[in-house]
């Protein structure tokens, strides 16, 4: 009988959803962290329930063939990279193969192995990175202190706010690591304190960074818990010396919560935003905006969205959660016009004010939920659609958006999806609606980590 606390030898024979490696003893499965297929392991137990429990890797015994060595020497002990540990060729084929279980367990649907048949759903091989390091356009580092007082920044370690001390991430670009050593260096010769969650006492609560692949521009903000940083122009001549320093800003956000920024924003120097261009769009990046973080593969993503979209010249489009408009602006291009739904009134602003420097004139945003709008102009102005895009949250579309899509009986559905689980969910409701998956393809957005976008293409039966 296992027990908490006791010690085992596993053999890691499968992934979780999580990326946490799976072994079996017994008949019982075992979650354990940082391992991988092809690991031998000597495990402690931490819980344990009746035919499962979860543990924690003491010593690898013997190392799969798929094991990689860490670049982050913080990999354990932060958790943001799940995979960090695994061959990256293998990382690919797990989450190809985790969109498909989810689309044939929670969806129900019949993978085709080949393209020979094209009765069946065509499932592609994941779009991989040739670099899959160093990938990430926005950073948010957390600042407090050590156990020795000392000023520092880095990640929280995982499920907790307790920091972990790092300034170089092997996923963010490598200006990160400089912006942080003159913040800190700045607090400490001004005495200027990080913030404290407990005591709610302390002025410097994050530093975020945003850099454009594409025009080498860089923005910092720092999020204060204040109206105003002393010596701010101190700070502001020291980041000036860095080569495509384009903003300097504060974001105010006075309220004890997990929330990181606040609503207020003061420009220090520079502009309040930075451009950056996927393929030949240009987008204006505040320290508000929703931008995707990876462009090397937003671009190859909305591509396939687009080739997916198929269109002509002559089609509507409804693009639903739109965000700033980064999808809408690409199907402009080579459709008849395009109607752009997103919740977030500011994204919206950014969306227009898109269109406007790029000259796309067929274009309309609204503000509003998706499920509330779409119905609203379908029922009022009958208004049809040819091809409708989704790319919704994580939690996936609501019930009353997807009722509406069928209603408007578009000739195709692209479904952008970023949980492959509440992908399967959707589409099993929209393929039992008179609607059949033709393509899918998983595209790996977020290297390291579990994470994995997929889009879809829909035609009607």
């Amino acid at each position: 009988m296992f027990r908490k606390n006791m010690e085992l030898e596993l053999l890691i024979e499968d992934i979780g959803v999580n990326g946490e490696g799976i072994g079996k003893a017994e008949g019982a499965a075992f979650f354990v962290k940082d391992t991988v297929i092809g690991d031998r392991v000597l495990v402690k137990i931490m819980k344990m329930k009746k035919h499962y429990g979860y543990a924690r890797l003491l010593k690898v015994l013997s190392p799969s063939p798929y094991r990689a060595e860490p670049m982050c020497s913080c990999y354990r002990q932060c958790g943001g990279c799940q995979l960090q540990v695994l061959d990256y060729m293998q990382q690919l084929q797990y989450k190809e193969k985790k969109v498909r279980n989810n689309l044939e367990r929670i969806g129900g649907f019949r993978i085709e192995e080949t393209e020979n048949d094209r009765q069946g759903i065509l499932f592609h091989p994941i779009i991989g990175m040739e670099e899959p390091f160093f990938y990430r356009n926005k950073a948010q580092f957390p600042v407090g202190t050590n156990k020795d007082g000392r000023i520092i920044t880095g990640f929280y370690a995982a499920r907790s706010h307790h920091i972990i001390s790092n300034r170089k991430c092997f996923l963010g670009v490598g200006v990160n690591e400089q912006i942080l050593t003159i913040v800190i260096s700045f607090m400490e010769q001004y005495r200027i304190f990080p913030y404290d969650e407990e005591s709610g006492k302390g002025l410097v609560r994050h530093v975020l960074i945003r850099y454009g692949f594409a025009t080498q521009e860089i923005m910092v903000c720092l999020v204060i818990n204040g109206c105003g940083l002393p010596q701010s122009e101190k700070l502001v001549e020291e980041l000036q010396k860095l080569p495509g320093m384009a903003s300097i800003m504060l974001n105010v956000n006075q309220k004890n919560t997990n929330v990181i920024l606040g609503e207020r924003m003061i420009n220090l120097w520079g502009r309040d935003y930075i451009t950056d261009y996927i393929g030949n769009i240009q987008y204006q990046i505040s320290p508000l905006s929703f931008y995707q973080v990876n462009p090397v593969q937003t671009k190859k993503l909305y591509e396939t969205a687009l080739d997916y979209a198929c269109l002509t010249g002559n089609e509507i489009v409804w693009d639903l959660y739109c965000g700033i408009g980064t999808i809408s602006l690409f199907l402009a291009q080579k459709a008849k016009h395009v109607f752009g739904v997103e919740i977030i009134a500011s994204a919206i602003e950014d969306a227009r004010n898109n269109a406007n420097i790029n000259g796309i004139e067929n274009v309309e945003f609204f503000v509003g939920k998706a499920e509330e709008i779409l119905p609203q102009w379908y029922e009022r102005e009958k208004l049809r659609a040819d091809v409708i895009v989704v790319d919704p949250p994580r939690k996936g579309c609501d019930m009353k958006c997807l009722e509406t899509i069928v209603k408007m009986q578009p000739e195709r559905v692209v479904y952008v999806s970023c949980d492959s689980a509440t992908l399967a969910r959707d589409l099993k409701y929209l393929c039992g609606q008179g609607y059949q998956i033709r393509e899918v393809q998983p595209v790996d957005m977020f290297p390291q980590t579990t994470h994995v976008e997929t889009c879809v293409l829909l035609g009607r039966k």
